[in-house]
C-alpha cells in the first residue's frame, strides 16, 4: 500500500466504519494495509492513514462437504492453505504471493489483499480468477456505510453481482472485512513435462498447440535459457497435468506423442520439482530476483513472443523474462530508468491489443508514471462513475489507481 504517516488498527467492522467516517468528515485519505506483502504495488500517493486489517483474522466458516470457506480480511493466505491442506482442498486460482518481487516476508500474504487486486497464478488458464471463485463478501464502503453482497453458493441472483467490482479495485471503493470463496479438491498428483529444443517462438506455439488437445493441462509457461528456478541452458516449454496418478501418466504420454517433432526432447519432473516449479512461477521467481524494473503485461497468447520482440527491437535493455498462461502473460524485468520505458513497453502491448501493468519501481518513478495501463474515455467515465458511486468524497486510496481519482 502507498506510504503512510499513521496506522490505526481495525478490530471488527465497527472499527472500520467509524475510521472511515471519522476520514471522511476531516477529508483525509485511508491507505488499507493487509501483510505489507503488495507494498509497493500501484501508484505512489502519500495518504493521511493507514487502516491496519491485520487484526481481521480467522476463518470463521469452513464446510469441506459444501467447498466453502469464510475468512476474515486479514487471515493470511499460508494459514488458509494450511487448512484446505489437511481437508484435500485447495484455493484453486493459485493467489500470487507478492512478497518475492517486493522483497517482503514470504508468506505474508492476506485473503483480502488476494481478492483485492484479483490475484491468480499459473492455473488460472484453467480454474480462472480469484473474482471467479469469490461467492460473497462484507465490507465497508468510501461513505461509511457497511455493506454485504453474495452468499455461500454459485448461484446466488440476489441482487447485483458486486464480487465482480470488488476484485482487482485495489481497496479503493471499499474495506473489506470478510470474504466467502469456493474452495475444491486438490488433484491426487501432478507432473510436469518439459520441452526442449525448440526456440522461443517454436516453444511458445507448441504451448498452444499443447492447449488445444484432450489432455487438459493445468498450466503452461515458457522459459527462456537460464531463467530460474530451471536455469536450464537451452530455452523449455513446460506444461503442467494433474489429477489421478495413472491420468497424470497416460496424458503425460499422449502429450509427448502428439507434441514429439526432431530436435524435441522431453523431460518429466516429479511431483516435488512440479510444486516447486510452478510455486516459483507464481510468485515471478525468473524476474523477482533480478534488481531492475518489472512489468506485468496481458494479451492474446498468440501475441506473446510479438510483444518482447518490439520492446527488444526498440532497445530496452531487458535483464529476464518469461510467459505463463500460454504465452498470454508475460513478466518482464528491464534496467531501472527514469520512465521505466512506459512508452516502450505500451506501445509493444498495444500493438496487440492487451494490456501492461508496472509492478516494481521506486516511489518517485510510481508518482510520474501511470502503473496501470491508460484507459479509453469510456471505460474512464465508467470507472469514476463506479468510484463515485462507493466512495465519493474519494477517501479510499485516493490516487491509488489513477491520478485523477
Amino acid at each position: 500500500m502507498p506510504s503512510t504517516c499513521a496506522t490505526l488498527e481495525i478490530r471488527d467492522e465497527a472499527d472500520a466504519v467509524d475510521a472511515i467516517c471519522a476520514a471522511k468528515a476531516k477529508g483525509d485519505c485511508c491507505a488499507i494495509v493487509g501483510g505489507g506483502s503488495k507494498s509497493g504495488l500501484g501508484r505512489y500517493a502519500p495518504q493521511a492513514q493507514a487502516l491496519s486489517t491485520a487484526a481481521l483474522t480467522g476463518v470463521t466458516l469452513y464446510e469441506p462437504n459444501e467447498l466453502v470457506l469464510s475468512a476474515r480480511a486479514g487471515a493470511r493466505l499460508s494459514e488458509i492453505e494450511a487448512l484446505l491442506d489437511q481437508h484435500g482442498q485447495q484455493l484453486a486460482f493459485e493467489p500470487m504471493d507478492y512478497g518475492l518481487v517486493f522483497r517482503a516476508e514470504a508468506g505474508g500474504a492476506t485473503i483480502g489483499g488476494a481478492i483485492a487486486v484479483n490475484a491468480a497464478g499459473p492455473r488460472r488458464i484453467k480454474a480462472g480468477a480469484a473474482r471467479d471463485h469469490l461467492l460473497g463478501f462484507r465490507c465497508v464502503t468510501g461513505r461509511g456505510e457497511l455493506v454485504k453482497s453474495g452468499g455461500r453458493v454459485m448461484k446466488n441472483v440476489t441482487g447485483y453481482d458486486l464480487s465482480k467490482l470488488v476484485c482487482g479495485s485495489y481497496g479503493t471503493l471499499a474495506l473489506l472485512t470478510e470474504l466467502t470463496l469456493k474452495v475444491l479438491p486438490k488433484p491426487e498428483t501432478e507432473c510436469t513435462l518439459l520441452a526442449i529444443g525448440a526456440d522461443e517462438a517454436e516453444s511458445l506455439a507448441l504451448l498452444r498447440r499443447a492447449t488445444a488437445t484432450p489432455c487438459e493441462p493445468s498450466a503452461l509457461a515458457m522459459l527462456p535459457a537460464g531463467a530460474a528456478p530451471l536455469a536450464l541452458n537451452a530455452d523449455a516449454a513446460a506444461i503442467r497435468l494433474e489429477g489421478p496418478a495413472i491420468s497424470v501418466t497416460a496424458r503425460r504420454d499422449d502429450l509427448v506423442a502428439r507434441l514429439a517433432r526432431g530436435g524435441l526432447r522431453f523431460e518429466t519432473l516429479d511431483e516435488y520439482d512440479s510444486k516447486t516449479l510452478w510455486r516459483g512461477l507464481r510468485d515471478a521467481a525468473p524476474v523477482a530476483a533480478k534488481v531492475g524494473q518489472v512489468w506485468r503485461m496481458s494479451v492474446a497468447p498468440s501475441e506473446g513472443f510479438a510483444v518482447v520482440e518490439r520492446i527488444r527491437r526498440a532497445g530496452a535493455p531487458m535483464l529476464a523474462h518469461f510467459y505463463d498462461w500460454a504465452g498470454g502473460l508475460i513478466w518482464l524485468c528491464l534496467e531501472t530508468a527514469p520512465d521505466a520505458y512506459a512508452a516502450v513497453v505500451r506501445s509493444a502491448v498495444n500493438a496487440s491489443g492487451g494490456h501492461a501493468t508496472l509492478i516494481r519501481a521506486s516511489e518517485e518513478v510510481r508518482a510520474t508514471v501511470d502503473v496501470f495501463h491508460p484507459q479509453p474515455a469510456a471505460l474512464t467515465a465508467l470507472t469514476r462513475r463506479v468510484k463515485n458511486s462507493f466512495d465519493p468524497a474519494h477517501i479510499l486510496e485516493r490516487c491509488r489507481m489513477r491520478a485523477e481519482f
